[in-house]
């Protein structure tokens, strides 16, 4: 099996896998580099602090415990083929793969698709905005291809958008939504903004970032588009 880098690991989770006992992995190495990231430190490729072979062996050890694995990073897909091969030893050992992702590698999650049976993907901004916050030009366009690759797959999926509002305004929340829904996603999630990183003039302050959240129209009609919306504080 090809060399994977893991960079973190969570032994326990209810929440990154919707209706499973999970553990998380998380992949070194990201393209994006998004304003207002939040594991910065797996950013840059190289050498994982878990030892490959040594976290299955722990995983057998969680048989009969955990129903699933999530693949997070960092970007899990962007070290190729190699994590395929990884998701399908953890697969074979009776785990449900998860995959966090920012829809950068289209043609990999196409790859993986039968692996997989369920994602959470970032959709980050309207296409105005996704070079200013990923700093990346073809992100946008990347993530609307896997959007629509995992579409036709009909597996579950949940879209989150975190609320930046030096990215996202209500009304691009509204049109981002909007068009998930008309892509077939049931899931979607409205995640509020933390700001950890915030330096100089350009700040955000809290009517800011509450106005997604304080927004009852806006709240009704996101909510009629799908058939769960998280609301995430």
């Amino acid at each position: 099996m090809n060399t994977v880098q893991i960079g973190g690991l969570v032994s326990f989770t209810t929440i990154d896998f919707p209706g499973k006992l999970a553990a998380v992995l998380f992949f070194v190495g990201c393209p994006l580099r998004c304003a207002y990231c939040s594991n910065p430190h797996l950013i840059k490729p190289g050498v994982g602090e878990y030892d490959p072979d040594k976290v299955l062996d722990w995983l057998k050890t969680r048989q009969g415990k955990l129903e699933g694995v999530v693949f997070s990073g960092g970007e899990a897909l962007m070290q190729g083929p190699a994590v395929i091969d990884y998701m399908r030893s953890v697969r074979d050992m009776g785990f449900a793969i998860g995959l966090h992702t920012n829809g950068f590698y289209p043609d990999m999650l196409a790859a993986a698709a039968d692996l997989i049976d369920w994602i959470g993907l970032d959709y980050k901004a309207t296409k105005t905005n996704y070079e200013r916050l990923t700093g990346i030009n073809v992100a946008y366009d990347q993530m609307i291809k896997s959007l629509d690759v995992w579409a036709k797959t009909k597996k579950p999926a949940e879209v989150r958008v975190t609320c930046d509002p030096r990215y996202v305004s209500p009304d691009d929340l509204l049109q981002i939504a909007q068009d998930v829904a008309a892509r077939g996603i049931k899931n979607f999630a409205v995640q509020r903004y933390i700001p950890h990183f915030e330096e100089g003039e350009n700040k955000t302050n809290p009517e800011m970032r509450n106005a997604f959240f304080d927004n009852d129209k806006l709240r009704g009609k996101i909510d009629a588009l799908f058939e769960t919306v998280a609301w995430r504080d």
